[in-house]
């Protein structure tokens, strides 16, 4: 059974930089359409149930505002 991951974005800190929706190779994340308050339109989980925990967002992030958990 494949591995399964849950991944959680800190809206805040997100810049919106979009790195980590290009690491995906299973399209778990995309841009969001609401701005955090700093004005940046964040990454956000749009199917998690995808996600397969490689970790790929979490190590292009910048600014450390991606976390992945192994279920």
């Amino acid at each position: 059974m494949a591995t399964k991951g849950k991944p959680e974005i800190d809206r805040e800190r997100c810049k919106g930089c979009l790195l980590c929706v290009r690491a995906c190779p299973v399209k778990v994340l995309a841009a969001d359409t609401e701005p955090n308050s700093w004005g940046y339109y964040p990454s956000t989980a749009v199917a998690p149930e995808k996600c397969i925990a490689c970790g790929n967002c979490y190590a292009v992030c910048p600014d450390v505002a991606i976390s992945v958990y192994k279920l």
